[in-house]
């Protein structure tokens, strides 16, 4: 049981490991029977430990950084998916209106209905 104790501490000191198992490349099992075989100090731990640019410096890089990365960014949007975009969503809002009974036009061309008194006949 200590040996895997001491395995943990291992991974926990060499978090690139991680990597090789999240790409599938190796397995705990095959890192532990490695572990097991060899120990810490042996070359074969060389190809696994290579150092990997900090996630900072890939972030910086990432990042926009003046007007005219702005710009391209801008010329890299394409329209036409965003205006499909756009009038799909006014129709989704639009049967939203109309099944919550929130109507904004009214039909007010004919004005307002006002009864004939029962008195007059044929506009005398």
């Amino acid at each position: 049981m200590a040996k895997k104790e001491e395995f943990k501490e291992f991974v926990k000191n060499n978090p690139q490991l991680l990597k090789y198992v999240k790409n599938n490349e190796m397995t705990w099992q095959k890192f532990y029977e490695m572990y097991d075989l060899y120990g810490e100090d042996e070359q074969i731990w060389s190809d696994y430990q290579k150092t990997e640019p900090k996630v900072e410096t890939v972030k910086k890089e990432n990042k926009i950084t003046g007007m005219a990365d702005v710009l391209t960014w801008l010329k890299m949007i394409d329209l036409d998916s965003l205006q499909e975009g756009v009038s799909s969503l006014q129709r989704v809002l639009g049967v939203f209106q109309d099944l919550s009974g929130n109507k904004t036009t009214t039909n007010n061309d004919k004005g307002e209905y006002k009864p004939r008194p029962l008195y007059r006949h044929f506009e005398d």
